[in-house]
């Protein structure tokens, strides 16, 4: 077996000019340089890929000097803590690469992983504030995920993106099975791409109602597709690939057109209430897209209601304020989706204009029982109410949560209790059985 020769550097110095250690040459030459020493004896050894979660929205909100000294601060955790004769460098602006001659196998991989990643959660001090940062790894054993430089980094990448897929602060050490995961995704990215280009992925919708009297106030659209091999395939998966693949736009304009055509059929005081994705709302071109294909299909603005998550405000806070600023100044309402489960959520309720919260299903499924969850509900009621906030009740399936809420105060809801997503026909059916039941009473 024979590892990749060197290729021809262009004689840069390869050292990282702010935190001093090497960089991506550096990298590529110790690489190198280790596997030829284990030529005659090709004894394992584990690259590993460090990245920084959510680091270009701290970059953004405290300045470069602070993102530079947390930079820092990185290099000198990841160093303190490798094992001796390991080596770090910093390959790209908010990663890291360690080089791991004496962990051979995976289990050595992971618990390396779990320790630096413990290191790196503890609070950064930039002198008037703390910054709390997690980073997700991935990890690659030569000569197992590859017998190449290119193969070992590429693989290491590839552990590393499965590691941002599952969330923040995640270890993934590249297996072939994890490269099948990872082909089948690839599979269903193509086939999701076909499926847009062909206009195949449907939109249901969930009826959404005043708590004080049940009738239905507006619908939320929801995405839905079944493919011919696939079958069906769930909305938390497609969705969040459609964004990290980079083509949440062309899904997203695709299902609002035909939500806001099938909307066109409802009674003109129901609303149409619509997700947004944290991709958008960080592209100022999406309150223009967004309002142009409300005007095409010719939906009144005022009766759009866009929903935004916390999470998704946070990756550029002042991109997304000036898209819900322009979004409502054309007439169209915003919600704040899943209020309490997020870090800050009385901050942006204050930095943003909203005309509406949802209280998430977490505090809605325990109201019953739980006294804690009553008082949330109860308190995050009152406080809309001073703030001038209509709320809704997310996840209701049960008649005894619906009462709670009514009792509370809760001005609307939805859930399976009320109904459950359905497609544009059976939506007008819905419509035509509650009008019908509406004129016998």
């Amino acid at each position: 077996m024979t590892f990749f020769a060197l290729d021809p550097l262009d004689g840069n110095a390869p050292t990282d000019p702010l935190t001093g250690l090497g960089n991506a040459q550096q990298l590529q030459r110790s690489v190198l340089a280790l596997a030829a020493e284990r030529a005659a004896d090709p004894a394992p050894f584990t690259i590993g890929l460090a990245n920084l979660d959510g680091f270009k929205p701290i970059n953004d909100l405290f300045g470069r000097e602070a993102g530079d000294r947390i930079l820092c601060q990185v290099a000198h955790r990841l160093t303190a803590c490798v094992p001796e004769g390991a080596a770090v460098m910093r390959t790209a602006s908010d990663e890291f690469a360690i080089v791991l001659p004496l962990v051979f196998e995976r289990n050595g991989a992971e618990k390396i992983g779990q320790m630096l990643r413990e290191a790196l959660s503890a609070p950064v001090d930039l002198g008037d504030r703390t910054v709390r940062l997690s980073a997700s790894f991935g990890f690659a054993v030569y000569p197992f995920a590859g017998d190449t430089f290119e193969n070992l980094l590429k693989n290491a990448d590839t552990a590393l993106y499965r590691s941002k897929r599952r969330g923040r602060g995640q270890v993934t050490v590249y297996s072939h099975e994890i490269a099948q995961e990872m082909k089948r995704a690839t599979q269903l990215e193509q086939a999701l791409r076909n499926a847009i280009i062909a206009d195949e992925i449907d939109v249901h919708f969930q009826p959404i109602v005043d708590l004080r009297t049940d009738s239905v106030v507006g619908f939320e659209a929801l995405a839905r597709w079944c493919d011919a091999d696939l079958g069906y395939v769930s909305p938390a998966l497609f969705v969040p690939l459609a964004e990290e693949r980079g083509f949440i736009d062309p899904l997203s304009e695709m299902l609002l057109r035909k939500a806001a055509q099938a909307a066109l059929s409802w009674p003109k005081e129901l609303f149409l209430s619509f997700n947004l994705s944290s991709a958008q709302l960080m592209d100022p071109a999406t309150s223009g897209r967004l309002l142009a294909i409300i005007n095409q299909v010719g939906l009144d603005p005022r009766r759009l209601e866009l929903e935004i998550t916390e999470t998704a405000v946070m990756a550029d806070a002042d991109v997304a304020q000036k898209i819900v600023a322009d979004l409502r100044a054309a007439g169209v309402r915003v919600s704040l989706d899943d209020f309490g489960t997020g870090q800050s959520s009385l901050g942006r309720l204050r930095d943003f204009s909203f005309d509406k919260v949802k209280i998430d299903r977490a505090f809605v499924s325990r109201i019953a029982a739980d006294r804690a969850s009553e008082h949330i509900v109860r308190a995050i009621v009152s406080m809309c109410e001073g703030l001038e906030l209509e709320v809704v009740a997310e996840g209701i399936e049960e008649f005894s949560e619906a009462v709670k809420l009514k009792a509370l105060g809760c001005g609307m809801g939805q859930g399976y209790f009320y109904g459950k997503p359905a497609d544009a026909i059976a939506t007008m059916r819905y419509l035509a059985g509650r009008h019908r039941v509406n004129a016998l009473r």
